[in-house]
């Protein structure tokens, strides 16, 4: 019998069904074997999705399911109690990111990883974004010459799944800056930052500016930020949570010597340089959620084989240490390190 892996899936919040879509799109070798969710509603319609039995705990889930695995879902605040319960019992984890909202609470975990020896992911799928591969390719073929700059930019509204349609009983948590950390430069943010990381190498320092033209949000919901890298050269991120309508924006931008890489609003990576100065499209189709699949491949092959995941659990340390920058950056209107 071939090998897989038993997988608890814990939170069934918003991000359950894409990662529930993606696991089922990677083929990995996973079985979902218990949903855990203390809202009722939401473990039911899980359990009536994926076939697995729900459960009100993750105890519970532990005792009656035997799970080698878990996929924490979970406000922010949350991870770190939830991961080191799972570590302690010797499980396998997948955890959404940020890893944790503060550094502390990251050191605490990998701490408790390292004692467990398990498999431990942090569950940036934009590891896994398909247009993004495809830019850090065509980078390193020096199609474009070295990189003089570059952009990323996220205008989102607030969809309903993720911040409420504004007439529920309960306040969704990523309004409440203590369960979220801050806004969305520690929540989306790194969507956007571990695409510039993985194609400019690491940041330096940081300086931003903060808004919050959003109402409901305590945290941030605007941020013009830019990054230096150590390699000199200086990117720009631009994020707003906003309801109005917007105009279509380019993702990504990335500016060489010899001419420029885009990734649009349709998902196309378009490449601009001598004789294709309109343009050349080189990858892309839209495959934003197909980095889910990549994610859950990946985390299959380190558990069932050993394999070495395409991004160790420090990695994700960047995004997060790139927001905090962030934040320290808007008090002392300056520059800040973020490798401190």
């Amino acid at each position: 019998m071939t090998e897989r892996v038993r997988l608890a899936l814990v939170g069934c919040g918003a991000i359950q069904p894409l990662h529930r879509l993606g696991l089922e799109q990677s083929g990995a070798p996973i079985d979902v074997v218990a949903v855990v969710d203390p809202d009722a509603g939401r473990a039911g319609a899980a359990s009536e999705v994926t076939g697995a039995p729900a459960f009100a705990t993750l105890d519970d889930a532990m005792s009656s399911c035997s799970p080698d695995a878990v996929d924490l879902m979970l406000p922010h605040h949350l991870h770190e109690q939830v991961a080191v319960r799972c570590f302690d019992a010797g499980l396998h984890v997948l955890l959404e990111k940020p890893m944790a909202p503060t550094l502390d609470a990251c050191d605490r975990i990998l701490a408790a990883a390292d004692r467990a020896g398990t498999v431990f992911m942090i569950a940036e799928n934009a590891q896994y974004w398909p247009e993004v591969v495809t830019v850090r390719d065509e980078l390193v073929s020096g199609s474009i010459g070295d990189v003089v700059t570059a952009r990323a930019v996220t205008f989102f509204p607030p969809l309903p799944d993720f911040y409420g349609s504004g007439d529920e009983a309960h306040r969704p948590w990523r309004f409440d800056a203590a369960a979220t950390g801050g806004g969305v430069a520690i929540d989306s943010g790194s969507h956007w930052i571990r695409p510039l990381r993985m194609w400019l190498g690491e940041v330096d320092e940081v300086v931003a500016a903060l808004g919050h033209p959003y109402p409901d949000m305590e945290g941030e919901s605007l941020v013009r930020a830019l990054l230096r890298f150590r390699s000199g050269v200086v990117a720009g991120f631009d994020a707003l949570l906003t309801a109005a309508p917007l105009a279509p924006e380019v993702l990504f931008r990335v500016t060489g010597t010899e001419g420029e890489l885009v990734v649009d609003m349709e998902g196309r990576v378009m490449r601009y340089r001598a004789g294709a100065r309109r343009g050349e499209q080189v990858g892309g189709t839209g495959g934003y959620f197909d980095s889910y699949a990549g994610q859950f491949r990946d985390f299959a092959a380190a558990v069932l084989h050993r394999a070495t995941p395409a991004a160790g659990p420090d990695a994700a340390l960047g995004e997060l240490r790139c927001a905090l920058a962030m934040y320290r950056s808007a008090r002392s209107d300056r520059w800040e390190a973020v490798w401190e």
